[in-house]
Order: structure tokens, then C-alpha cells, then sequence
């Protein structure tokens, strides 16, 4: 059988004169696009044209909901109550939406940024108050999840539809979190290294992590940072390192997740 995996990249993440990444050079490699909501980057000026380009490369557009933290850029932990953090994703979630429709497109899925990704990938309560959230919105919504974490066990509990997750370009714990940015050797700049190390996962359909430990998981989309120096480079060795050895690049269908 042909392995298939989807590529995509958060974007949308200028804001206001501020220009961070190139989001038409990452549109003519990945097959989704997580856009920035407003909170930890974005805003009304950039989320319309960011997703009217990704219609027009046929790339699948989401939701990219963060802490409301310009400043730091989503990566500030913040503690909020559960309920307030539901309405913090169905309001940008919303925003989405109604940018996408403006534009004659469609928000598919979504995915956590940032501190509330990380937060979400340890805390299985604080995941589904997140994704319950958005799946009040729109329940055929597909759910980006950080592959192997609590995430995870979260839309297995919700049976919702569900894309799992790897990193090109962070390293990976243990248990299967993103080691912190403020660790040595967290972020990979190196395109061959990032194109290299995603052909070894995604052939043994396991994370592996910086101790050479491999963790078995369905992969069904790999994720390249835009706000990195080498991001388009790195895209770029990702797809070619798969289609090079046989690997289709192609958007997820969203199923629902099962540990079987």
C-alpha cells in the first residue's frame, strides 16, 4: 500500500506592517495551512488574504487558535478556567470562519498553537474543554492532534474526526512532548536533518525522540513551522525526501482516532 501524509504549515502570522515568514513560498509546498486566529499573531488584514491564497494552491485551510499573547508570540503559559479557554477557542475559531466564508473558503480543521498546544498536549481535561469548544462550533471540524500526548487520548475519547501530528523541526521527549524551545537543540534549522528524520518516522510510523526511542503512532500530517530562517528550505527537503521515496503528499480525511 502507498503511504500518504499531509504537510502543513502555521501561517498568517504578520501582523498589522510586521511581516513574519513567506506564507506564498510555503503555499506552493504543504497541502494544509494552520492560520493565526488574531491572538498570538495575526489579524483581520492577514488572515483574508493568507486564506484566499491557500484556496487558490487547493490547500486546506484551519483554524490556529493561541493564548492571547502578541508580545510573546502564544509561547507564555498562561492559567485560564476551563470554561473561559472554551470561549477563547469557539471566538477565534468564529473569527475563522467568518474570514474563510468572506473569501469563498473553508475552515477544515483545528489545531492548537503554541503554550496552549504544549499545555494541552500534558493536560487531557484541558485538551477536550479546547476541542469540545470547537466541536460546539462545527462538529465535522477535524482535530489537529500533537501525535502520542494527552491530545490524543482526548479526540479518542470524543471519537471526533482527528489528523495526528509530528514536528520536522522540534525534538521530541519521551513522552512524546516537544522539547522546550529553551533547550539546546529544540528547534531543527538543518533542512537535510528535518527531510531526513521525517522519512525515518513516517516509514516506521513511530515519533522518535531524541534518546532514539521510538514511539508507535499513526501519522497522518507533519508539521513545518513558518516563523523559522530555513522554513521554506525545510518544506522543501521534507516533500522531496518523501515523494523521492515513494510517499504521496496529500490532505488528511480526518478519521476519527482509535488506538487499535
Amino acid at each position: 500500500m502507498t503511504l500518504s501524509v499531509d504537510l502543513n504549515a502555521d501561517m498568517g502570522e504578520s501582523f498589522g506592517p510586521w511581516v513574519m515568514g513567506n506564507d506564498a513560498a510555503l503555499l506552493e509546498v504543504v497541502s494544509s495551512a494552520n492560520v493565526a486566529c488574531g491572538m498570538h499573531a495575526g489579524d483581520w488584514d492577514t488572515m483574508g488574504p493568507t486564506m484566499s491564497l491557500a484556496a487558490k494552491n487547493n490547500v486546506g485551510i484551519g483554524a490556529h487558535p493561541g493564548f492571547p499573547d502578541l508580545q510573546g508570540f502564544g509561547r507564555n503559559r498562561m492559567t485560564m478556567p476551563l470554561d473561559s479557554l472554551a470561549n477563547l477557542v469557539r471566538y477565534q475559531l468564529g473569527a475563522a470562519q467568518a474570514i474563510a466564508r468572506s473569501v469563498g473558503a473553508k475552515v477544515r480543521h483545528l489545531k492548537l498553537h503554541g503554550a496552549l498546544a504544549n499545555m494541552a498536549s500534558e493536560d487531557k481535561d484541558m485538551a477536550l474543554a479546547c476541542y469540545r469548544a470547537a466541536l460546539d462550533v462545527d462538529p465535522d471540524l477535524i482535530i489537529m492532534v500533537l501525535a502520542g500526548t494527552q491530545q490524543n487520548a482526548a479526540v479518542e475519547e470524543l471519537q471526533c474526526r482527528a489528523a495526528c501530528e509530528i514536528f520536522a523541526d522540534r525534538a521530541y521527549n519521551d513522552d512524546a512532548t516537544l522539547v522546550d524551545r529553551s533547550q539546546p537543540g529544540a528547534v531543527i534549522h538543518d533542512p537535510d536533518r528535518a527531510g531526513q528524520r521525517m522519512l525515518e518516522m513516517v516509514k516506521a510510523g513511530a515519533i522518535i525522540t531524541e534518546s532514539g526511542k521510538h514511539i508507535p503512532t499513526r501519522i497522518d500530517t507533519i508539521c513545518l513551522h513558518g516563523d523559522t530562517p530555513t522554513a521554506v528550505k525545510i518544506a522543501q527537503s521534507v516533500r522531496g525526501n518523501l515523494e523521492a521515496n515513494g510517499i504521496k503528499i496529500g490532505q488528511f480525511a480526518g478519521h476519527p482516532f482509535t488506538a487499535d
